[in-house]
C-alpha cells in the first residue's frame, strides 16, 4: 500500500500509462516503493528526490527533466561500448522471439556454446573453460566455491583460505563479502563466510603509510611478498587461492607496479595457490584487452568477469578456468553443484556475442591503447589544484584522490569526507552535467570509468567540469 493520499489500485499500469509518467509520479512511486541500491533510503524519504536516468546516447545519459549529462561512469563500469545500440536491442529482441529462455543445468543452447568458444579465445594460455552467471558478484562467488572443491578433490581439504587486498571490492554475496576488503561493508552481516585474509593494496601514493619508501618497482616486490608472508603465516596448506583485481576499484584505481604480477604468480606456483585475477570491472577494454591479466602479462588459473561482457545491455557474468583446474571434473560422476537460473541466459549470450563484434568492427581495445595517454595527461592538468593529491590509473579506468594538504598528503577525516563528498562533490559534479563517482571508501576520491568511445574533445570537457567543482570544493573548505 502507498504511503500517499493516492491509492496503488488507483495508478495505471498500462503501457500508456508506463509511457507517459510524469516527474511528479514517478517520484511519488518511487519514495514510496524503490528500494535503491548502495543507497541512502532517507534522501527520498526526506522528499529530495532521486536523480531518474530516462535516456542514453553514445557517451551522454538524460534525466527525466531533459538534462543531458556526460556518463563518466559507464552506467557502474558497464556500458563500454557506449549507450543507444540498436544493433543489441535488435539481437536480444531477435534471440528472445527465437529462444527466450532455456537453462543449462544439463542442457546446452547455441548463445551459451558459442559465447564459451569466445571468452575461450580470447582468454589466455589454458583458460579454456567458461561456467556462466548473471554478474559479478556470482562470478566471484563460483571462484570461491570452485577453489575450495578443487583442492577437496585433490584430497587437501583444509585448503581452504582466500586472500585478498586491502580495500578491496569484490562483491556483495556472502562469499564474495568474505573476499572484499572493506570493513564497513561487512560489519551489518557478520559473521560472514569464513576464511578471508587482507595484504596490502598497490596505492604507490600512500606506500610511505604502509612502512614503504623506494621506486615503484620495489613497492611492487614489497607488496607481492606481503601475500607470500601471508601464506606463509596462515600455512600453504590453508590457504586455497589469492583474489586480485588488475586494477583495483575500491580506493581509487590501484593500477600495479612493474613486475608486481609476475611476483605474484610465482608465489602462488610455489606454494601450490590458485590466482584468480577478478576482472569484473577491468575485463572487455577497460584496461585496454579483452582481458586486463594480458595487458600486464601474467596468466591466472581463473578470471572472473562480468559488466562490459555486453555492455550493459543485458546480464551477465562468467568465470573462466583453466584446463588444470577444470581436469578433475573431466571424470566419472564429480560434478560442480552449483549454478545459476539465468546463466549464460539465451538473450543475454547473443548480446554479449553481438557486443564482442563492434568491439572488433570498431577496434575498441585498441582506441583505449592510443587515447589512454592522452586521458592520463589531460586529466594529470588537476594537480595544479590545491585538493588534487594523485592521478592514478589505466586505459579509460582513473581515480583522483583529494587531500587536505598536497604537501603533507594529509588526507580528510570522515566528518570532512562526509561534507566534502556527498555534501558538495557528487550532487555538484551531477549538477554540472558529469555523472561520475565519489568515493570515500579508501582515502576520499572521483572516480572516472567512461565509454570507451570517447576521445580528446571529451576528455577536455570532463577536466574542466571537474576543474570548475574542485576549485568551488576547495573555497568552500
Amino acid at each position: 500500500m502507498t504511503t500517499t493520499e493516492q491509492p496503488v489500485s488507483a495508478r495505471s499500469y498500462t503501457a500508456a500509462a508506463r509511457g507517459s509518467r510524469t516527474e511528479a509520479e514517478l517520484q511519488l512511486m518511487a519514495k514510496d516503493h524503490l528500494w535503491m541500491h548502495f543507497a541512502r533510503q532517507s534522501v527520498m524519504e526526506s522528499g529530495a528526490g532521486v536523480p531518474i536516468i530516462t535516456r542514453g546516447e553514445g557517451h551522454h545519459i538524460w534525466d527525466s527533466t531533459g538534462k543531458k549529462y556526460i556518463d563518466g561512469l559507464a552506467g557502474l563500469f558497464t556500458v563500454n561500448a557506449g549507450h543507444g545500440r540498436k544493433r543489441l536491442a535488435e539481437v536480444a529482441a531477435k534471440q528472445a522471439e527465437e529462444l527466450a529462455f532455456f537453462p543449462i543445468w544439463s542442457y546446452a543452447h547455441p548463445s551459451a556454446i558459442e559465447l564459451a568458444d569466445r571468452l575461450a579465445h580470447y582468454a589466455p594460455g589454458s583458460l579454456n573453460r567458461v561456467f556462466f552467471s548473471t554478474g559479478g558478484g556470482e562470478a566471484v562467488e563460483t571462484a570461491f566455491k570452485l577453489a575450495k572443491y578443487y583442492w577437496k578433490l585433490q584430497g587437501r581439504p583444509t585448503k581452504h583460505k582466500v586472500i585478498s587486498r586491502a580495500v578491496a571490492y569484490h562483491g556483495t554475496p556472502q562469499g564474495a563479502l568474505a573476499i572484499t576488503g572493506i570493513p564497513a561493508m561487512k560489519e551489518m552481516f557478520e559473521p560472514v563466510t569464513p576464511g578471508g585474509f587482507r595484504v596490502p593494496n598497490t596505492n604507490y601514493y600512500r606506500a610511505p603509510e604502509m612502512g614503504f619508501e623506494g621506486t615503484p618497482e620495489a613497492f611492487g616486490l614489497w607488496a607481492a611478498n606481503r601475500i607470500e608472508e601471508m601464506i606463509l603465516f596462515e600455512g600453504p596448506e590453508t590457504v586455497a587461492a589469492v583474489f586480485l583485481e588488475p586494477v583495483q576499484n575500491s580506493g581509487g584505481c590501484f593500477p600495479p607496479p612493474p613486475g608486481y604480477f609476475q611476483r605474484v604468480r610465482e608465489i602462488c606456483d610455489q606454494y601450490d595457490v590458485l590466482l584468480v585475477s577478478d576482472e569484473v570491472i577491468c575485463a572487455f577494454g577497460r584496461i585496454g584487452n579483452y582481458f586486463a591479466c594480458e595487458t600486464y602479462g601474467y596468466e591466472p588459473d581463473m578470471i572472473t568477469c562480468a559488466k562490459a561482457m555486453t555492455s550493459g545491455y543485458s546480464p551477465i557474468g562468467a568465470t573462466i578456468v583453466n584446463e588444470r583446474v577444470y581436469e578433475p571434473f573431466k571424470h566419472g560422476q564429480t560434478a560442480f553443484y552449483h549454478g545459476y537460473t539465468f546463466g549464460g541466459h539465451p538473450v543475454s549470450a547473443a548480446v554479449a556475442l553481438e557486443n564482442l563484434d563492434i568491439f572488433e568492427e570498431e577496434k575498441l581495445n585498441e582506441h583505449v591503447q592510443q587515447n589512454s595517454p592522452i586521458f592520463r595527461q589531460t586529466l594529470e592538468k588537476l594537480l595544479d589544484l590545491p585538493i588534487v593529491g594523485d592521478v592514478r590509473g589505466d586505459g579509460y579506468f582513473f581515480g583522483i584522490e583529494l587531500v587536505k594538504d598536497k604537501a603533507t598528503r594529509e588526507t580528510f577525516d570522515d566528518d570532512e569526507s562526509e561534507r566534502l563528498l556527498r555534501g558538495f562533490l557528487s550532487k555538484a559534479l551531477f549538477d554540472a552535467g558529469l555523472y561520475c563517482r565519489a568515493d570515500d571508501r579508501g582515502d576520499p576520491v572521483i572516480q572516472l570509468s567512461p565509454p570507451l568511445t570517447i576521445g580528446p574533445a571529451e576528455f577536455h570537457e570532463i577536466e574542466q567540469i571537474l576543474r570548475g567543482v574542485l576549485s568551488e570544493a576547495w573555497t568552500r573548505l
